[in-house]
């Protein structure tokens, strides 16, 4: 567990170009998820120590903090543009990604208060059940983060003229000051 911590060293997008914001903030979202399989690894070698609750803090705070504003951006700016489009795969990808986005919610809900357990100097062991629950929301990831960006983005990006696309990132970079 010796590499750098997720979201700290990815390269720098601004809210100018917000597709090019998404697509760094799931850069970050996959270092978060390999740190994640890291640490199951790492506790199951070492056991809990000051290591594993460090990156344990990473991934809680990435999770709870970045990733519900990156969902709200894609529910707000990107899928209201192809849910009603004519094309029957772009309306079956935002359902896909809504539906994932629920799933991802109630996955987050379940492992947050396990991972928070993990910071506890007397921690338990992992169980069977912690594994499957870290595979379980890694893996939505997998199919997930390609989908929009292969599919979801690219349409999205081509319907916007530069004001809109200049709102979009306006309006993403408000709603993080507020908040």
């Amino acid at each position: 567990m010796s590499r750098s911590l997720p979201g700290f060293s990815a390269p720098a997008a601004s809210f100018d170009q917000p597709f090019e914001m998404m697509e760094a903030c799931h850069d970050r979202v996959q270092r978060s998820l390999d740190l994640l399989e890291r640490i199951v690894r790492h506790i199951d070698e070492n056991g809990h120590d000051a290591q594993s609750r460090s990156a344990v803090q990473d991934v809680l705070r990435y999770f709870n903090m970045a990733a519900p504003h990156h969902h709200e951006d894609e529910e707000r700016h990107v899928f209201p543009l192809l849910e009603h489009s004519p094309d029957a795969r772009l309306r079956q990808a935002v359902a896909t990604l809504k539906a994932d986005h629920v799933r991802m919610a109630e996955l987050w809900a379940a492992l947050r208060p396990r991972l928070q357990a993990w910071l506890a100097p007397d921690a338990p062991a992992l169980t069977d059940e912690d594994r499957a629950l870290v595979r379980r929301f890694t893996g939505i990831y997998a199919t997930h983060i390609p989908l929009e960006e292969t599919l979801a983005y690219p349409a999205a990006q081509a319907l916007l003229e530069p004001q809109p696309l200049a709102e979009m990132g306006a309006e993403m970079a408000a709603r993080r000051k507020s908040k």
